[in-house]
C-alpha cells in the first residue's frame, strides 16, 4: 500500500464498482459506486478537502482509471487505493422499480478489491475508520482477520472505528459465518450504524429486540438507521429524539444508508451532539432518495 497522508479525518474501506444503469434509449450510463465508496464522496463534499479517503484495490484497466479520477474530483485522498497488477474493478447493473426499490446484477467474484489485505498491512492514520460488513465478506477468511486486527491495532491507538452491517446474503459462505463475524465487529466497533433491517433478517429478531441489543453496548455513538421512521439512537431517551420529515419524493433507494452515513459522519466529527447528528443524516438520506442513482449530481447541490 502507497503511503498515505496522516491527517484524515474519516477513512473508509471498501470496494467500488462500476455502475450500470439503463437509459430512456436503452442503452447504458457508467458511473461508479460501492457502499463505503459512496459514504467516502457525500462526506467528502461535507468535510474539508482530502480529509476523507479511500481505501481499497483497484486495477489499471479504464473503468480503475474512471473510477481514480472520479474520487479525485470529488476531492477524497485515493493515496490509499492500491493497484493490482491484473485484475479490474468489478462491475454491476441496476434496475429500479416504480417505487424505487432496486435490484442488482453483479460481475465481481474475481474483482481486484477481493485482494485487500491479501497480506498484512498497516493502515493509515485516520481518526475514524469505517467499513461495513459488504468490505468484510468479499475478503477470503485470512484477509478478515488481518484486517480486523489491523483496525484493533488503531483503535488502541485512540482511533475510532465505524460498522455497518449491510447484510448481503450472496456475498457470505453462510449465515452462520456472517454471523458471527458481524457479531465480532458490533463488539469491536466505537460508532454502530446498523439498517434495522439488516440485523432483523440476520438475527430474525424483532425491532425491539434489535434495539434493546444494541442499547446494551457501551458505543461512543450509535444511530439505527429506521428508513422512513427516522434514525433511533439508544444514547437519546424515547422522547429526545427530534422530529425526522419525511423525504419529499422517493425515486430511488440506492445509497439511503450510505449518505445517512456520511451526513453522521460530517456532523460527528464536528463535534455535534448526537441528535444533530441524527438528522444531518436523515436530511441528507432523504435528498439522495430524490434523485436517480447512488449519488446526488454536484450540480443539483445547494447546500
Amino acid at each position: 500500500m502507497a503511503s498515505v497522508t496522516s491527517d484524515l479525518k474519516l477513512l473508509c474501506i471498501g470496494e467500488a464498482m462500476a455502475e450500470l444503469r439503463r437509459t430512456d434509449q436503452s442503452g447504458f450510463d457508467v458511473s461508479f459506486a460501492g457502499d463505503c465508496f459512496n459514504t467516502a464522496i457525500y462526506a467528502s463534499r461535507a468535510l474539508p478537502d482530502k480529509s476523507v479517503g479511500f481505501a481499497s484495490v483497484i486495477g489499471h484497466d479504464p473503468l480503475s482509471e474512471g473510477l481514480l479520477g472520479m474520487a479525485q474530483d470529488e476531492g477524497i485522498d485515493t493515496s490509499a487505493l492500491s493497484r493490482h497488477p491484473s485484475r479490474h474493478i468489478g462491475v454491476y447493473a441496476v434496475a429500479t422499480d416504480e417505487q424505487g426499490e432496486r435490484s442488482f446484477y453483479y460481475w465481481r467474484s474475481e474483482s481486484a478489491a477481493r485482494c485487500f489485505f491479501d497480506e498484512p498491512a498497516e493502515l493509515p492514520q485516520a481518526s475514524i475508520y469505517y467499513l461495513s460488513a459488504i468490505s468484510l465478506a468479499i475478503l477470503p477468511p485470512h484477509a478478515r482477520a488481518s484486517l480486523m486486527k489491523a483496525l484493533q491495532q488503531r483503535q488502541q491507538q485512540g482511533c475510532l472505528i465505524a460498522f455497518d452491517s449491510n447484510y448481503r446474503p450472496q456475498l457470505w459462505e453462510d449465515r452462520a459465518t456472517a454471523q458471527q463475524l458481524i457479531a465480532e465487529m458490533w463488539e469491536i466497533a466505537d460508532i454502530a450504524l446498523p439498517s434495522i433491517d439488516d440485523e432483523m433478517a440476520l438475527y430474525n429478531e424483532t425491532e425491539a429486540e434489535v434495539i434493546s441489543r444494541f442499547s446494551r453496548q457501551n458505543y461512543t455513538a450509535c444511530a439505527i438507521k429506521r428508513a422512513e421512521k427516522g434514525p433511533y439512537s439508544p444514547q437519546l431517551a424515547p422522547d429526545r429524539h427530534p422530529y425526522f420529515p419525511p423525504a419529499e419524493k422517493i425515486v430511488d433507494t440506492t445509497a439511503a444508508g450510505d449518505s445517512f452515513n456520511a451526513g453522521f459522519f460530517a456532523s460527528f466529527l464536528s463535534q455535534q451532539p448526537i441528535s444533530a447528528s441524527l438528522l444531518a443524516g436523515h436530511h441528507l438520506a432523504c435528498r439522495a432518495v430524490g434523485v436517480r442513482g447512488a449519488l446526488i449530481p454536484r450540480s443539483e447541490i445547494t447546500g
